[in-house]
């Protein structure tokens, strides 16, 4: 693995089982929701349907998380890995036609 010299194998080579960290993959995830952060926006939970001045953070925290205090996005779906790691989201290559992908999205709590 790598190169011939020198003779043994380097950290920075990439291996086999590491994809998962360095390199996550999904595609369509569908975008429920972008908020602000905790002092912009305190009320950022709040809906057209449900007029409560609410922040996005649960009574008590998420668990194995704590409290949301920073910009977020709420997604369909799930992603792979720890609560804390951070992800890159981009702007898909093929233009979405689907009628799935093309529905308007209400949140209603």
């Amino acid at each position: 693995i790598g190169s011939w010299h020198p003779a043994r194998v380097q950290f920075q080579v990439p291996r086999s089982g590491q994809r998962g960290y360095h390199h996550r993959t999904e595609i369509n995830k569908k975008i429920y929701r972008i908020g602000k952060n905790l002092k912009e926006d305190p009320h950022s939970a709040r809906t057209e349907n449900d007029l409560t001045e609410k922040a996005i953070t649960p009574m008590g925290g998420f668990s194995h998380y704590g409290e949301v205090t920073q910009d977020w996005v709420m997604i369909k779906g799930g992603i792979a890995g720890p609560r804390k790691r951070i992800i890159t989201l981009r702007k898909s290559l093929l233009p979405q036609v689907s009628r799935r992908a093309l529905e308007k999205i209400e949140l209603k709590f």
